[in-house]
């Protein structure tokens, strides 16, 4: 029969066992159940906003130029959180945006399926940067120095190792959960959410010719990325929310980190504005249209194929009304994953409608300002002099007004 030790309360033996046990599954840091939650959320949090900053804005699109302080901080957290190597991640994201939506895209939706990206992503991925062609003709730039050469692209495995060892010391037991967490942040959000969801549900801003999609207007769990179209619109820009109402936490971060000298913005996406009707089309208006081409497309849409086409709908009935829907969703997009048909098959489906198969030609004819513009400029101001000039005298109203708003278009640094 075991006896209590003389002078020890048994309530002071329960606790001193407890501490005992706890001890052993505890790390340096004892934290609640929602502290631990919150410490895997901050951690993830700076792996987010090292993508989307370093990897992303700084080093595939030279939106901006990071210190070397910054830029050697997010190396190293990368290092640690995704074993990704910058030029491999530079080489495949670039040819994502050379190739979008195409059968060369490394990761399109619209090629394969959405549930293959989405779940699959970080396959897609290890597959596109495991093929040297890709980093010879996409990962120019990024860095090649000692570190990068010796440590961080030799052994991708030893950061992953050293984080784990790293969450065992501080959180104990529960850091095998908030490493598994952190391992799979990146593959599922950035590999699977961005380049899966973002061209396949969403609303867009700009008629870009391919199927990427804004997810919300609130960019914070992936550090902006999730305004996918303004990033497609303006790839090289700095900054992702276009609309007042939208907020970019990466550019938070990015002016943050300005501001104490860290980091210097190269571009951004230009402001657009109407003042009064120029005297005469000049090549001040061409260089607007052609810098903001996608908020031309979109105005166009808005301002000329709506309302034609609810004019002409307002007319028909039944099959015939359902027809000219989907025909306007065809013309006022450039989504290919809509617009497969083809040009001469829709300007087949419109004819026997003059004024329908009028504005797509005028369409056409604005797409073939900046489709075309390694012509000599002399040209390119005569074509949309010309075209200014043809879409007043069409007799439509609604390309009328158009033509009359294009021409007070202004463009202006954010």
């Amino acid at each position: 029969m075991r006896h209590r030790p003389t002078g020890v309360p048994g309530r002071l033996l329960i606790w001193s066992r407890e501490q005992k046990n706890k001890m052993n599954l505890s790390g340096l840091l004892d934290l609640s159940g929602w502290g631990y939650f919150w410490a895997a959320m901050l951690l993830t949090h700076i792996t987010i906003a090292s993508v989307t900053i370093f990897l992303h804005r700084a080093q595939a699109h030279r939106g901006l130029k990071l210190h070397p302080v910054a830029s050697h901080f997010f190396r190293f957290w990368l290092w640690l959180t995704t074993g990704m190597v910058t030029r491999q991640w530079v080489a495949v994201h670039r040819k994502h945006h050379a190739k979008c939506e195409l059968e060369e895209d490394p990761h399109s939706p619209q090629q394969t399926s959405i549930a293959s990206v989405l779940f699959g992503g970080a396959f897609l991925y290890r597959r596109e940067a495991a093929r040297p062609e890709t980093l010879e003709a996409y990962g120019h730039g990024t860095p090649d120095d000692w570190i990068e050469r010796n440590l961080y692209s030799r052994h991708v495995f030893l950061g992953i190792g050293l984080m784990l060892l790293t969450d065992l010391v501080l959180f104990g037991v529960v850091g095998l959960a908030i490493w598994i967490v952190q391992m799979i942040w990146i593959p599922f959000w950035a590999a699977g959410v961005i380049n899966g969801v973002g061209h396949y549900w969403g609303y867009r801003n700009f008629e870009t010719e391919d199927a990427s999609r804004n997810i919300v207007p609130f960019g914070l769990i992936i550090g902006g990325e999730e305004m996918h179209n303004n990033h497609h619109a303006y790839g090289v820009s700095a900054k992702f929310s276009n609309k007042w109402w939208e907020f970019d936490v990466g550019w938070l971060y990015i002016r943050l980190l300005e501001t104490v000298g860290l980091a210097e913005v190269r571009r951004v996406a230009p402001k657009t504005a109407f003042a009064e009707r120029r005297p005469a089309v000049d090549t001040e208006l061409l260089s607007a249209i052609v810098a903001n081409r996608f908020h031309v497309l979109k105005l166009y849409g808005n301002r000329v194929v709506r309302p034609v086409f609810r004019a002409a709908c307002k007319r028909e009935k039944g099959e015939e009304k359902k027809r000219l829907l989907g025909l306007r969703r065809q013309i006022s997009t450039e989504d290919t994953a809509i617009a497969r048909i083809g040009d001469q098959q829709l300007s087949a489906a419109l004819e026997g409608n003059q004024t329908l198969c009028t504005i797509l030609e005028f369409k056409q004819r604005l797409k073939a300002l900046w489709t075309h513009s390694g012509k000599d400029q002399t040209e390119l101001l005569a074509r949309l002099q010309a075209w200014c000039a043809d879409a007043e005298a069409s007799g439509i109203a609604a390309l009328q007004e158009f033509a009359g708003l294009l021409q007070g278009y202004r463009s202006r640094l954010a």
